[in-house]
């Protein structure tokens, strides 16, 4: 019979340095204090969440807990640094045994000592995505298929399924059927490639990135001595912004915890808006369930916005079904400002509208990189940016490229760009590389065939021979003739005819058919397969496509829409915020982008139905409730002032305004909680 020993733990610290009750709140006090045990706080916007993480760790290092004995896993690693560097500004105490940083970093540091029970050395090499793109499409190539010819998805977008099935631990079926369901017929292709990518992975002792937390957790199902010795080491587990989680990271975690139970986790299931990418709403929501002597503390005092913001912000979430209920209270004082309502007539005058409001603002002195416009999709700011770079007003996108920028946008335009210009030789290039078979090289052969045979010919722009208007082909020749009178090889054959023939369809005769018609016949006769084997957020893109040829609906000439295109590039690059890095700059962001970060004042665009809540959201109760916390998301990110506004009516992809519906978010906000503002035009 076996005899239990108890070893007491040396004290680090003789007396308390840290006078919790005076630097805390009754709510986080609680929470920092509380005894051993699961633990969920539910820390609401602005409430002081790092801060009740930092003093949670400074209490168990004050009560005798040994550093090496503490696991802070969070989401970033400069913020793991900051918090034990807060930590060891609070106390006297060498902390640097405890073990802090991401669940990639810390399944890393795992798999280098004991890697070798999967048959991984200890220098295995950690691929990055261009590394991984490169390995799967090697494999690809060895198993005989070429993806030129069934639209095979490419490496990065295979590499995407790949890790998306790791993250949420769904079967490839499931998850192609859910996200990717146009690659299903190539379903058992797929998983041919997925056994030989992990078999290749093995061989080459290298791992990508989500191998650090399946081959981790793996490791510790298959091998009970290490994760025992893992379980005896992480007394006391903490996890920073818990309701970002995945499936596999809450697994980790709770087998980690599964003896001693000493697990705190932080997060606010209100702003739990990463569900595209893996993240699972569920691991929050139940944790009570999983844990069901877990104490439950909410921290909903804010430290940010004003009252009246707040208000709005309790009332946005308050129809979700489900979360934690609670109720942010201000620790600041009224400014007597309540939120505006601002409906404008169409998406330019909303533009106009907050063009205008932005430089008041900065008449009134708020710093411009203190005032953010967030959106719900990248599309929604593209007449903004129009109405900033006309006006002067520089701005930075913190969501990524502008607009115009993009890979999908710009590759689109080289169609138009070409056929309004078959001199265009950047146009020429850019357009014929995304056809199978053709690269650079074969690019310069077809451009100077091109350039011998038609343009010097002179059936383009400034030729004598020709009566034309400028920038078109000439009359009598068509795109399909010259083009097809040309050699390319049997790989390029197929998409080169339908090339061809899409130049004749978009410029009839010689003639640009208007902007917004060509864009939609280049989307649909050769860019849309295009996109689904080459973007894994294919849907995004077509949804930005679409808004672009909602856009040129207001250009009927083509070299009016490309001058337009031309001039926001040109005044972006000279007024853009990327010339001086102490340059002020308003920030246009997704609403996702943008947690975690706050402004003086923020305008929520687009507050309409189909676009806030976005339209593929509206067929389910748990998609809907997630735009609604990605709404509250929007709200609590403003300090002083909030400005919610939405167009009475939009263009349409197809002829004619079309009437918009407020978002439903909006009415779910009591009337006196918000002031309506009235605009006209002078």
């Amino acid at each position: 019979m076996s005899r239990q020993y108890t070893l007491q733990r040396f004290p680090v610290s003789t007396s308390i340095h840290v006078d919790y009750a005076a630097e805390l709140n009754e709510q986080q006090l609680a929470a920092v204090t509380a005894p051993p045990g699961p633990i969920l706080v539910i820390a609401g916007a602005g409430s002081g969440k790092t801060r009740t993480l930092t003093y949670r760790v400074a209490y168990l290092l004050e009560n005798g807990i040994d550093p090496r004995n503490i696991l802070l896993l969070t989401f970033t690693n400069k913020a793991a640094r900051e918090m034990l560097g807060r930590v060891a500004n609070l106390l006297p105490v060498d902390a640097n045994g405890l073990w802090g940083g991401t669940f990639h970093s810390v399944g890393n540091r795992i798999l280098r000592r004991h890697g070798s029970a999967l048959d991984y050395s200890s220098g295995f090499t950690i691929m990055d995505r261009e590394d991984q793109k490169d390995l799967i499409d090697t494999v690809v190539a060895s198993a005989g298929i070429d993806p030129k010819e069934i639209r095979f998805p490419k490496g990065d977008v295979l590499a995407e399924i790949f890790s998306f099935a790791v993250n949420t631990e769904k079967p490839l079926e499931e998850l192609l059927a859910e996200k990717f369901p146009y690659f299903l017929p190539l379903l058992g292709k797929i998983q041919d490639v997925h056994e030989r990518y992990e078999k290749k992975k093995k061989a080459t002792n290298s791992m990508d990135f989500d191998d650090l937390l399946q081959k981790a957790l793996l490791m510790f199902q298959q091998h009970e001595r290490i994760a025992e010795f893992y379980r005896r080491q992480f007394q006391f587990i903490l996890v920073d912004e818990y309701q970002d989680t995945n499936k596999i990271q809450a697994d980790l975690v709770d087998l980690l915890a599964c003896d001693h139970r000493n697990v705190m986790v932080v997060g606010d299931d209100a702003q739990s808006i990463y569900s595209w990418r893996g993240a699972n709403f569920q691991n929050i929501l139940e944790f009570p369930k999983r844990y069901p002597d877990a104490q439950v503390f909410k921290i909903e005092m804010n430290y940010r916005s004003v009252p009246e913001i707040l208000e709005v912000a309790n009332a946005a979430i308050a129809a979700n079904v489900q979360q934690f209920r609670k109720h942010l209270s201000a620790t600041r004082e009224s400014k007597a400002l309540k939120p505006a309502l601002v409906a404008l007539n169409n998406g330019a005058e909303q533009a106009q509208f907050v063009a205008q409001r932005i430089l008041e603002l900065r008449d009134e002195n708020v710093d411009l990189n203190d005032i953010a416009v967030l959106y719900r999709a990248h599309y929604h700011a593209v007449e903004l940016q129009l109405e900033l770079s006309r006006r002067g007003i520089p701005y930075q996108i913190t969501s990524g490229i502008r607009f115009f920028e993009q890979a999908h946008i710009k590759d689109v335009t080289s169609f138009i760009r070409f056929v309004a210009n078959p001199r265009d030789e950047v146009a020429f290039h850019r357009m014929v590389k995304l056809l199978p078979g053709i690269g650079n090289r074969t690019a310069e052969n077809l451009w100077r065939k091109w350039e011998t045979d038609v343009v010097a010919a002179g059936v383009d722009r400034g030729s004598e021979a020709t009566s034309a208007p400028a920038g078109v082909i000439a009359p009598g020749h068509s795109f399909a003739e010259r083009l097809l009178a040309m050699s390319v090889s049997a790989k390029s054959k197929k998409m080169w005819m339908q090339l061809a023939h899409t130049l004749d369809e978009i410029a009839p005769g010689g003639q640009p058919n208007p902007p917004s018609e060509m864009i939609a016949s280049i989307v649909e006769a050769i860019y849309d397969d295009y996109a689904k084997v080459n973007f894994a957020n294919y849907q995004l893109r077509r949804e930005d496509l679409d808004q672009l040829a909602v856009f040129a609906r207001q250009f009927k000439d083509v070299h009016e829409f490309l001058a337009q295109l031309a001039l926001i590039s040109n005044v972006d690059a000279e007024a853009g915020p990327t010339q001086s890095a102490d340059r002020e700059a308003v920030n246009l962001s997704t609403v996702h982008q943008a947690k975690g970060l706050e402004f003086h004042t923020v305008f929520v665009i687009w507050l309409t139905d189909g676009m806030f809540p976005s339209s593929r959201s509206l067929d389910t109760r748990d998609a809907l409730e997630e735009e609604r916390r990605l709404f509250y998301v929007a709200i609590t990110r403003a300090r002083d002032e909030l400005y919610l506004t939405y167009p009475l009516m939009r263009l349409s992809g197809g002829y004619g305004d079309v009437f918009q519906r407020p978002s439903r978010f909006l009415q779910e906000i009591p009337s006196d909680l918000i002031e309506d503002w009235q605009v006209q035009r002078r």
